[in-house]
């Protein structure tokens, strides 16, 4: 799929005001169908993610996920797992239970593939959300909601083109998830500068703090660390401080103290990508295909992002962080 260009101002800007415009238990919604699903046969939608324990972006997708399924009357299942082997058995006992649809994310696409496989032969519409913007419609999908993960690292790198920096980490804090790995391609390639990917485990905080802090010891001229999660952001901050470096942290994603670290100038900036939005929708896509044969985005991918936070816009999205939505 092409990929639009970064560089266009007006395509730019006419992206940020459409993210402007359009800007949860394992059992989600009521008993009795809101109004919006009067009449609507009840339905079980499954949600597999590759939620690490702890990442608080999993906790925003799963509220918008659950006010879907609320509003809709219908039944949420959430399950994840960081193991690519295991979110394919997540998948395949949903299948086995016979939900009406499954959302999941595809951030190892090649342990995915049979568990899709066998969703999509037992007739089970399946969406993917959030990773896999390259690999969805090869598998056979139906429908997929979230950011162009390398159009949204060009945009990260140019950005920090324009404001001077040279030498940039990346940190990378789940190895061999395809999204974050195209997020660093893309801001290698619209950065310009130097720059180098640095590897960390997300489930062992007080490490990703010390491996970071070791980098910025050890290469005393990176000026800049990109963070790719907004607890790594958090986390980074840290480590700055540690190492005793100058280093600006920039990141990918937000939530209640990311925003609070904006405000306070200890992180320059955030790129969004609407978490709740991808939730909402991928479980609303389901309900509306099982309901009325409905498909979103005409067989393309339904962006939620890129879209930057900063001091500019920071108490806009303040609001929304703070009860869990951003």
């Amino acid at each position: 799929m092409p990929r639009p260009n970064p560089r266009t101002a007006p395509a730019l800007a006419a992206a940020a005001l459409l993210l402007a415009a359009t800007a949860c238990s394992s059992q989600g919604g009521r008993s009795e169908p809101a109004a919006d699903g009067a009449g609507a046969p009840e339905l079980t939608i499954a949600m597999i993610t590759h939620q690490v324990q702890g990442d608080t972006f999993w906790d925003i997708v799963r509220t918008g996920a659950e006010a879907a399924a609320d509003k809709s009357g219908a039944t949420l299942e959430y399950a994840a797992d960081p193991e690519a082997s295991e979110q394919a058995n997540l998948v395949q006992n949903a299948v086995d239970r016979g939900v009406d649809g499954i959302a999941l994310t595809l951030s190892s696409p090649d342990a995915m593939a049979g568990a899709v496989d066998a969703a999509t032969e037992a007739g089970i519409p399946v969406v993917a959300l959030n990773a896999g913007m390259d690999q969805w419609q090869d598998m056979g999908v139906q429908q997929y909601f979230g950011t162009d993960e390398h159009l949204a690292g060009e945009a990260f790198g140019e950005r920090l083109a324009e404001e001077g920096a040279q030498n940039v980490v990346c940190v990378i804090h789940e190895q061999g998830n395809v999204s974050l790995e195209a997020r660093c391609e893309g801001l290698a390639e619209g950065f310009g500068g130097e720059s180098d990917i640095l590897y960390v485990d997300s489930a062992n905080m007080p490490e990703v703090r010390s491996t970071i802090s070791s980098r910025l010891e050890e290469s005393a001229d990176i000026d800049h660390v990109a963070a790719l999660g907004a607890p790594i952001a958090v986390t980074a901050v840290d480590a700055v401080a540690d190492a005793g470096s100058e280093a600006v942290v920039s990141t990918f994603d937000t939530n209640a103290e990311l925003v609070e670290l904006i405000r306070a100038g200890d992180v320059a900036w955030a790129v969004d990508q609407q978490p709740y939005l991808q939730g909402y929708l991928a479980v609303d896509s389901l309900w509306l295909y099982n309901t009325n044969g409905n498909t979103i985005g005409g067989g393309e991918a339904v962006l939620t992002g890129p879209a930057f936070i900063d001091e500019g816009n920071i108490d806009q999205v303040a609001e929304y962080a703070e009860r869990g939505t951003r």
